[in-house]
């Protein structure tokens, strides 16, 4: 596959890819550098906005504006850029990471702590009414969230277990049941870290010092490995016009200096086919 660069940085850790189809551009953030970044690939257009704190995740909203997962909890801009608190909850020693929507409009977001301790990340559903429901699950390094097109299956990524693992929704429910590997990335091959599921119900994950994305069946089949030219891609997701170029983030911070493109904005044009992302309802 072809693989370009979308937008030339060195995001300390570029994470969070998101397309935003009301606005046709690619939301993502620099975690450590505490910035979420927008691209309009129509027109070559950028916004950077600094939020104050190392910022996880930000994702559309349906009323305007983003909803961002903080360091010390979940964060809402209006459409002006008006800032407020969805949830406010710091801990010390811990940060905000990964979070996606989910298809009924709500936020699953999760954490990790600066030391990586074991047992000291969580993941948990942010209602529309700021309502939150923790998912009592142990989590390390809470990372890739994604869902299949019925809505059905949800898949996780605690990425020292090396899994991509799956588990049941079920409508009316708050949280999903029965947690299961979905697939494991063996050692050598990097540590599985952001996801994106696309129309075929195929799951890519980005190999953290894998230098690599993967693609599996929804049976749990690799079935595609993409080479990149950075050791440290972090997040995937489809975006473009017809949602079939496949943006992937990375990150600077520990790349080899023979990786120039560390830290860049990078996209495989015509790598498949997405789905549109739903936004925040609240």
């Amino acid at each position: 596959m072809n693989v370009e660069v979308a937008v030339r940085a060195q995001a300390a850790l570029g994470e969070g890819a998101t397309w935003d189809a009301a606005a046709a551009r690619l939301v993502w953030v620099d975690i450590l550098g505490a910035r979420v970044h927008t691209f309009t690939p129509a027109t070559g257009g950028r916004t950077v906005t600094a939020t104050g704190q190392h910022v996880g995740a930000a994702k559309p909203r349906t009323a305007g504006g983003l909803v961002v997962n903080l360091r010390d909890g979940v964060g809402l801009y209006d459409a002006r850029g008006a800032f407020s608190w969805l949830h406010r909850e710091p801990v010390p020693g811990r940060r905000a990471n990964d979070a996606a929507v989910a298809p009924d409009g709500a936020l699953w977001a999760g954490t990790m702590r600066y030391d990586e301790a074991p047992g000291g990340g969580s993941l948990a559903r942010y209602g529309p009414d700021g309502a939150v429901t923790p998912v009592p699950w142990s989590m390390s390094v809470s990372n890739g969230i994604g869902w299949s097109s019925d809505g059905r299956r949800m898949y996780v990524v605690d990425s020292p277990t090396r899994r991509i693992d799956v588990c049941d929704v079920h409508s009316g429910e708050p949280l999903p049941t029965g947690r299961r590997p979905f697939a494991v990335v063996e050692e050598g091959a990097g540590w599985p870290d952001g996801l994106t599921v696309d129309a075929e119900d195929g799951v890519w994950v980005a190999l953290w010092d894998g230098g690599a994305l993967r693609r599996y069946t929804p049976d749990g089949v690799l079935d595609r490995i993409v080479p990149l030219p950075v050791p440290r891609p972090t997040a995937c997701a489809f975006g473009g016009a017809d949602l079939t170029d496949l943006y992937v983030t990375t990150a600077h911070r520990g790349a080899t200096p023979g990786a120039p493109l560390s830290g860049s904005l990078l996209v495989l044009p015509g790598a498949g086919r997405g789905v549109v992302q739903p936004a925040f309802a609240g």
